[in-house]
Order: structure tokens, then C-alpha cells, then sequence
């Protein structure tokens, strides 16, 4: 069974499966997340769903160069994680399957390409208290020893 975090799931709502894809992204004494300014501001692992017919790795590499404009390596999975949410730009309500990586940033190519987003880096004490989600702030806490 897959942990949940967040809210437990509404009995009046039909939630469509979101499967996707987050890194954390630690170099020295820091971690490269994403700021994402809408709906809400928010510090996120960068991340975000898997196509149809997409490779999970793939789309960890094409999501985290779309929020951050850095390119990855070595992906290890540590994780996963469920939770229950609304998601405004899209427009339904969503079981979301979050699957978590470690990997290393190894150079910035240029400027997000996501609109809305922009790449911070930060200190691990404020990702354990400023992640956008329950669920990352528990695997970030949990992969750098925090927890």
C-alpha cells in the first residue's frame, strides 16, 4: 500500500489517476527546487506527469528541465506517495501517484521553460518547512536525515 498524504479523498468526487514524477535535487549545502507563482506561490520539487506512453525517467528529465531549465543525472527512486487534490489548470480532480527521485543537477541550460516557474535553490531546513506538500516535505526530510 502506497502512503497518502494530504486530505483523505472526498466521497462526492471522481478522481482521475495522475501518475507523475518529482526530484530532489541536492548539491553541497543546498537543494534546487522550483518557485511556482500559480495558483498558488509555492516551493515544489520540480516535477510533474508522465505522458501516455512516456517512460517515467524521461519524463522526470523533461519535467525538471521544464521547471528549473537544469539538466539531471543519476535518478535513483527512493519513493512514492498519494494524495488527493483539485488541480485548477487542468480542471478535474486528481488521485496523484507521485513518485520521488534523488538525482544529481549537473548544469543550468537556461531559464525554465514552464511559465509561472523559476528555479531557487535553498537550504534544507527550508524544505523541510516550505515545501508546497506534505508528502515532499516527508521525503526530503527523510532522504537528507532530517526526519
Amino acid at each position: 500500500m502506497i502512503r497518502r498524504f494530504g486530505t483523505a479523498p472526498r466521497q462526492d468526487v471522481r478522481y482521475r489517476l495522475r501518475p507523475g514524477v518529482y526530484a530532489i535535487l541536492p548539491q553541497g549545502r543546498h537543494l534546487l527546487v522550483t518557485h511556482q507563482a500559480e495558483p498558488v506561490p509555492e516551493l515544489q520539487l520540480p516535477g510533474g506527469g508522465i505522458d501516455p506512453g512516456e517512460h517515467p525517467l524521461r519524463a522526470l528529465h523533461r519535467e525538471v528541465f521544464e521547471e528549473t531549465g537544469w539538466i539531471i543525472a543519476r535518478p535513483c527512486r527512493i519513493g512514492a506517495f498519494r494524495r488527493f487534490t483539485y488541480m485548477p489548470e487542468y480542471g478535474f480532480w486528481a488521485e496523484k501517484l507521485c513518485v520521488i527521485y534523488r538525482a544529481d543537477p549537473v548544469r543550468a541550460l537556461g531559464a525554465p521553460t514552464e511559465p509561472g516557474h523559476r528555479a531557487v535553490w535553498i537550504t534544507p531546513e527550508v524544505a523541510a518547512e516550505r515545501l508546497g506538500n506534505s508528502g515532499d516535505r516527508h521525503f526530503f526530510s527523510r532522504a537528507s536525515g532530517l526526519a
